[in-house]
């Protein structure tokens, strides 16, 4: 999706840093020969792909504060890492920088069942705060396909939603508090106890600022009472436009589902081999929406989704028997991006947000465009939200294929915009959606949004060169700001 400008390493320069820094890390956590760090050169984003200088892989607070004040002194860019899952390259590293991974940091310091929080590190994976918190009838809602690897620095960094985001909010909506360290290695504290903090709201500012305002160390999460029980319809219908149809009625009818998933025929049959979820192999798509609460509640809101989703033309209803059933059902849906590589070499996530009603337009778009481009796309997605993940499946080893792929993506992004809704919903902007931003904001918001940015980080060494572009980039790119309207997609509704 842009340009990404990759530096070579200046071996002075790397010299020099790894002489700072070993001063106070040792040596098993100061990686620099081209082995040691090669399985640092990209995240989830594996189309672009850059060696870092160094990395610091610190067991304490204090290495952090100590790196970051090395480098800060020394000028040097300073990358921060998690588990490297994020899909936009915001974990792409720096030939002149330090990737500082937070791999080690990996401690649930407290739960507390009175105040139902969880104290954890950054480093600390999504699914193991909610198996911690099991013994206290508690789990953490946000809950991202990769929750089994990812962490919940991350998650914050990238403001992660997930399958159960529709009713349960994002990653900004179950943090009530932050530890983070500034460039210069100074702690920030925001966040509490308290329903609401003084001052200025830090939390949700540093919430998805994607590693370049702070540096965090330490999360503290909203924890909730497992629901008394779950239950999941599996929808099917014969047409992936009406299925989008169905999901903008459901929401219409007062509906708040616990997660509302969209999975088409070509994700189906790359998932239902996999895990066996019992997916109707010859429906064009499929929807998973999800019912939880009391006993009661629950059988009265599965009822008035089958309803509505009856007058919208499913050709099949099942409702999961039982927990085994329900956990079969969503395999398949947290399974899709790696089933996507049983059906392609390679693929392209895509992360834009459309209003829900403009779902059949778009997905019929996505369709269009999948034929033009003559590239296969799997289409799963958030669908209660608009959140779209298009998987736009390519070779790698044929010559032009990702180029294709990156256009095919623009084209989604684009559509994203002038459909009324934005260029990512979760996976951040990073390096991939750089060139976007230029499209999806005006030059005084960009504007802002440096000088926020210099606010806590002047000499913008802190993740440089992602998520906001600056006005030069912008003008390069010959794009300024495209109002939402029929500019390029003519059959989608003006909003």
């Amino acid at each position: 999706m842009s340009t990404v400008a990759l530096q070579s390493i200046d071996a002075a320069r790397q010299r020099a840093v790894v002489s700072a820094l070993a001063a106070f890390l040792p040596q098993h956590a100061l990686l620099h020969e081209h082995e040691d760090v090669h399985p640092y050169e990209c995240d989830g984003l594996s189309a672009y792909r850059q060696l870092p200088m160094v990395v610091a892989l610190p067991e304490t607070t204090d290495q952090v504060q100590r790196i970051l004040k090395t480098c800060c002194d020394l000028g040097v860019p300073v990358i921060a890492r998690g588990a490297g899952t994020g899909l936009s390259g915001g974990a792409l590293p720096r030939g002149d920088g330090v990737l500082l991974s937070l791999a080690k940091f990996t401690r649930i310091i407290d739960i507390d069942p009175h105040a139902r929080t969880a104290r954890v590190q950054c480093g600390v994976r999504n699914l193991a705060i909610s198996e911690a918190a099991a013994a206290y009838g508690l789990y953490y809602a946000p809950d991202p396909s990769s929750q089994i690897a990812c962490t919940i620095g991350g998650n914050v960094a990238e403001n992660a939603g997930g399958m159960h985001c529709l009713k349960y909010g994002l990653t900004v909506h179950n943090v009530v508090g932050l530890h983070a360290l500034t460039i210069d290695g100074e702690p920030l504290d925001s966040g509490g106890d308290a329903l609401d903090a003084p001052g200025y709201d830090l939390l949700a500012l540093l919430t998805g600022s994607e590693g370049l305002l702070a540096v965090i160390t330490e999360v503290t999460v909203r924890l909730l009472p497992k629901p008394q029980r779950a239950q999941c319809i599996l929808a099917a219908f014969n047409d992936i436009a009406q299925a989008g149809e169905a999901v903008a009625t459901i929401i219409a009818a007062g509906i708040i589902p616990a997660g509302l998933e969209l999975m088409d025929r070509l994700t189906i049959s790359a998932v239902e081999p996999f895990v066996t979820a019992g997916y109707p192999l010859d429906a064009a798509a499929v929807l998973l929406c999800e019912a939880d609460g009391m006993d009661a509640e629950v059988t009265e809101e599965i009822e008035r989704m089958k309803t509505v989703f009856a007058a919208s033309g499913a050709t099949a209803i099942r409702v999961s028997r039982d927990e085994a059933e329900r956990t079969r059902f969503w395999a398949g849906r947290k399974a899709a991006f790696g089933a996507a590589g049983r059906v392609s070499p390679d693929y392209y996530c895509m992360d834009g947000t459309i209003p829900k009603k403009a779902l059949p337009q778009v997905l019929n778009a996505i369709a269009a465009l999948s034929r033009q481009y003559g590239l296969r796309c799997m289409n799963v997605f958030h669908a209660g939200d608009g959140n779209l993940h298009p998987l736009i499946l390519y070779d790698a080893n044929q010559p032009g294929e990702l180029e294709l792929a990156e256009r095919f993506g623009r084209d989604i992004l684009r559509m994203s915009i002038e459909a009324g809704g934005t260029i990512t919903g979760e996976h951040g902007v990073g390096v991939e959606k750089i060139d976007a931003m230029c499209e999806q904001f005006r030059s005084p918001e960009l504007g802002m949004f440096r000088r926020i940015k210099a606010a806590f980080d002047p000499r913008a060494l802190l993740n440089p060169g992602k998520a906001v572009p600056t006005l030069q980039r912008c003008a390069e790119f010959g794009r300024m700001h495209v109002h939402a309207g029929q500019q390029n997609f003519p059959d989608l509704p003006r909003f």
